[in-house]
Parts: structure tokens; sequence; C-alpha cells
């Protein structure tokens, strides 16, 4: 059985460096995909590479916690502060969704201003995920199938990985944590997408090493990939005083992970392998 390979970068429109390390995957190494936040603060220079380099497939890294809000505050009003910041928190967003003190329309309003101000920029996405995974919980799931019902981007992220394919162990173990949570939204998961006409690869790995992939642990990934399609979550980028600012986890390991993209060793694994590397536009 053919095997296919999607390699995505996450958080594109972060900083310039993430960007142009992103863009670096792509052009020297074997990165086929990013996806773009609309409320990231280099939004415009992640556009400008990204039509620069239609060869990158780009998606939409819909975005529930940390920045600004798309759409204007009192368009959902349940869901940002008074300054129209959205949760500063995954924890913060998970325990008031969880409550009912964030309204399904007011999520469903800000995903859908996020995929308009992309497509509004002049991307044609390719697909949709969530920053921080949120849409590992069920009510955000559900938000997301009716906004990509009726955007018509009904290919997603589904990112639940088997944690003894992925976890290198070098990552912290809060992520093998959120590996394992995202896997008891399994069946909801296949539900909705049934529901909704939702297409995704059928194997994900990346979430339980997060930060952590180096050049050989990628290896191991490409040497062990199951038959079909397969995505995998990567966070490259360049490490300097912009990035420092954001307050971002990741920090060197989007160096680490930038560089196990354009490992001369990963590239000739894919190769020996026979593995076709492929964007979410191909996903059948």
């Amino acid at each position: 059985m053919t095997k296919q390979l999607i390699l995505n970068a996450d958080d594109f429109g972060l900083t310039k460096g993430v960007n142009e390390g992103i863009v670096r995957a792509h052009r020297e190494g074997i990165l086929t995909s990013a996806t773009l936040m609309a409320n990231g603060p280099a939004f415009d220079h992640a556009v400008a590479l990204a039509l620069a380099n239609p060869s990158l497939g780009v998606g939409c890294h819909l975005v529930l916690v940390g920045g600004q809000a798309v759409a204007p505050a009192s368009d959902v009003s349940s869901l940002v502060d008074s300054q129209g910041h959205l949760p500063a928190s995954l924890g913060a967003l998970v325990m008031r969704v969880s409550a009912g003190a964030i309204r399904r329309a007011d999520i469903e309003r800000e995903l859908s201003a996020q995929i308009e101000k992309i497509r509004h920029a002049g991307i044609s996405p390719t697909h949709l995920d969530t920053h921080k995974h949120t849409h590992a919980h069920p009510r955000v799931l559900e938000a997301l199938g009716r906004v990509a019902q009726m955007t018509g981007i009904t290919r997603i992220r589904k990112p639940i990985e088997r944690l003894r394919d992925s976890w290198t162990g070098g990552a912290p173990f809060t992520q093998l944590v959120a590996a394992s949570v995202a896997r008891t939204v399994t069946l909801k998961f296949r539900a909705l997408s049934r529901k909704y006409g939702l297409r995704s690869p059928q194997n994900f790995l990346g979430l339980a090493s997060t930060g952590s992939i180096s050049p050989a642990a990628l290896r191991r990934m490409i040497d062990t990939l199951p038959d079909g399609q397969t995505e995998i979550m990567l966070h490259p980028g360049i490490c300097d005083s912009d990035l420092s600012q954001t307050g971002s986890r990741l920090q060197h390991g989007r160096e680490l992970e930038m560089n196990a993209l354009m490992d001369p060793d990963v590239r000739r694994a894919v190769s020996a392998h026979g593995i076709e590397l492929i964007t979410y536009r191909e996903l059948a």
C-alpha cells in the first residue's frame, strides 16, 4: 500500500523568524505544509511568503487561546474579555467551555472570522487545525465541524496518535499527557467527521513529541511510518528575540525541528521507503 506523508508546520505567522524557518524547511527540506495564524503578530509577513512559495500548502491554524480575537469583541462577547483578548491559557479556555460559559455560536463566529481573514489575504486554505489542539474538546470540535462544513474546508487535522509511534522520550511529560487526553475524543471525532463530511489523514504523529523532534526522531517516525496517509506535526522556526517575547514554550526546539526537516539522512529515508510527500490538497 502507498505511504503518503504530510509534514505540517504550526504557528505560521507567529514571528518573522518562525515564518522564515518554515519557508526554509520547505525550500531546503521536506516540509510540505503550514498552518497560518490569522491573529499572529507576523501574519502579513507570512502571507507574503506563502504567496511567493505556492508549492507550500497553507491551512488555517485556528486560535482560541492567546492574543486578540479577529471578530469584533461585541460579536464574540462570551469568548473574549472587554478588550477583545482571547483566553490567556488552554486551561482557562477548557474550564469556561466545559462550564458552558462560552457560547458555541461565539466560537463559530471567531473561527469563521479567522478563516475569512486568511481567504481575504489571498490564501486558499488547504485544511484546518487548532492552536494548542483546542478541537480535542468535544464542544470546540462540534463548532469546528459546523464551521468546516459552512466554509467548505472539510479537511481537518485528527490530533489522535498512537503514543508508542510518536513519543521520543525527550519531550516534557506534559506532552505525553496532552496526547493521552486527545485520544479520549477518538469516538466523538469519528462521529462528527461522518456528520459534517470531514476528511483527515488516517494517521497522525507529533503531539507527544512537540518541540523535541530531532533528526534521529524524525528518521524513526519515517522508518516506521504506517501505510496510508499520515500527518507529522512540527514547529520549525528560527529562535530570536521576537520569539522569546511571545512567551511561547517552544524556543530552541523550533530550530531542532527545522534542522530535522532539512537533514540529508531524513530526506534519504523518505526516498528509500518510497514515501510520497503531499499536502492536504492531495488528501483523498
